[in-house]
């Protein structure tokens, strides 16, 4: 069924090429089985964990916990180049994380006479990272998840990822600084890393992006342990005027599409003829494109290409959309990067692709997807500081703010919080 324009955009838009299916709708009902597998993680351990194991990633483990000497191995296995591309990478990350960390300070203030306010910035005590295995031995995930912790001064950050998954991800795991690395995927590596096992320490927090039961399972662990957020499928959108390029939009809808049949990509223009144009270029390029076996279903299924009858409704679809990822392709990028509010990540200019950031820019990868970036920003550092408050008061400060406390408690009702704040303040006159 091919889908409708949006609740409000019925006579403002038109599509060049509409999605053929609802990526939401499409997640499907996994919270069942998601159930079973924490209950039965939290309740049995590692036996349950080694079962799923061998049950979902066909994997006989004699241990979990990646060891040091297997690290090292792991790492130098590494062809050299693509060694020194990681490292170059988990550089940029750590110089923007530490730029980042700078900007959140503590806080002392005294509002009245005698009244000190303030908050301190705590690094949370352990994380979970959750590194996906993926079609691909993605180098840059342990990186955006790990690295960030580490800046951010986290006494012990636990990795875990797939069982099956690349070599390479281990090397990344360890470069990227893990204390821990555990070879767990799926739901059952979210439970163990919520609950604790006989082998996997219970962590505070866990970061990462997963498929959809990595995605289920966090949401339903969340309350005992916080999460980062809760990511779907991967999304690119692109805003153009008419002097966008077909062929630059269509190569990066495509490089993003090919991460996975479920990922939402699409143009957003004022220009017909560059809506067109776009969509003949996408068919072009995925005549030859070699991972064009996935990219080709992305497509086919969640691509969109939206005609905006001016720029206003082409900001107005581009907030209501909230993409992961979003390009700007304007006569100028960087004015009307300014009028854009909902998104995971901004690329100013045609210069800034995704793949960039995807990689090994500095900025993080994990982001808000299916419409979060209305009310959320994606993984930084400061996913892994609480801000706490605290107080302490004078003798002055204790005069200011007591009788109003005394008499707001007595008007609620609340004979306790009366006395706490009376018994302070009679005190204090006493003593004055």
């Amino acid at each position: 069924m091919t889908a409708a324009a949006p609740q409000g955009f019925e006579n403002r838009t038109r599509y060049a090429k509409a999605p053929a299916r609802d990526q939401i709708a499409d997640s499907g009902d996994v919270a069942g089985l998601v159930a079973e597998v924490l209950a039965d993680v939290r309740a049995n351990g590692d036996a349950a964990v080694a079962r799923y194991s061998r049950q979902f990633d066909k994997a006989e483990l004699d241990r979990f916990e990646v060891s040091q000497a297997d690290r090292e191995a792991a790492v130098a296995e590494l062809d050299p180049q693509t060694r020194a591309d990681t490292e170059f990478a988990i550089e940029n990350v750590r110089r923007f994380a530490q730029a980042q960390l700078a900007t959140i300070l503590p806080l002392e203030f005294e509002p009245m006479p005698g009244l000190h306010l303030g908050h301190r910035v705590i690094p949370i005590e352990r994380i979970g990272a959750y590194v996906p295995g993926g079609r691909f031995p993605l180098l840059s995930a342990p990186i955006m998840t790990i690295v960030p912790g580490k800046v951010a001064g986290c006494s012990e950050v636990v990795a875990c990822l797939p069982p099956n998954a690349h070599r390479a991800m281990i090397a990344g795991c360890h470069l990227s600084g893990a204390d821990r690395i555990f070879r767990i995927g799926g739901a059952q590596a979210i439970a163990a890393m919520a609950y604790g096992t006989e082998t996997v320490p219970q962590v505070n927090k866990i970061m990462g992006p997963g498929n959809a039961f990595v995605n289920e399972a966090k949401r339903q662990v969340f309350g005992p342990v916080g999460i980062d957020q809760l990511a779907g499928p991967s999304e690119i959108f692109v805003v153009a005027d008419s002097t966008g390029d077909a062929e630059l939009i269509a190569t990066d809808l495509l490089g993003q599409a090919e991460h996975d049949v479920r990922t939402r990509v699409g143009l957003i223009t004022t220009d017909a003829a560059l809506a067109e144009a776009t969509v003949r270029e996408v068919e072009r390029q995925l005549q030859t494109l070699a991972t064009a076996e996935v990219a080709s279903v992305s497509w086919r299924d969640y691509g969109e290409v939206v005609i905006c009858e001016d720029e206003a409704a082409m900001i107005a679809y581009s907030d209501h959309v909230a993409a992961e990822h979003l390009q700007v392709h304007t006569a100028d990028p960087m004015a009307f990067s300014h009028k854009l509010r909902n998104y995971g990540s901004l690329f100013i200019g045609e210069n800034a692709s995704v793949v960039y950031s995807d990689k090994n820019v500095g900025t993080n990868h994990t982001l808000p997807t299916m419409g979060a970036g209305r009310y959320t920003g994606g993984l930084w550092v400061g996913s892994y500081v609480k801000i706490a408050t605290h107080q302490w008061l004078e003798p002055s400060a204790v005069a200011a703010v007591a009788p109003p406390a005394i008499r707001q408690s007595g008007s609620e009702g609340l004979e306790g919080h009366k006395k706490a704040a009376a018994i302070r303040f009679e005190r204090m006159k006493t003593t004055a």
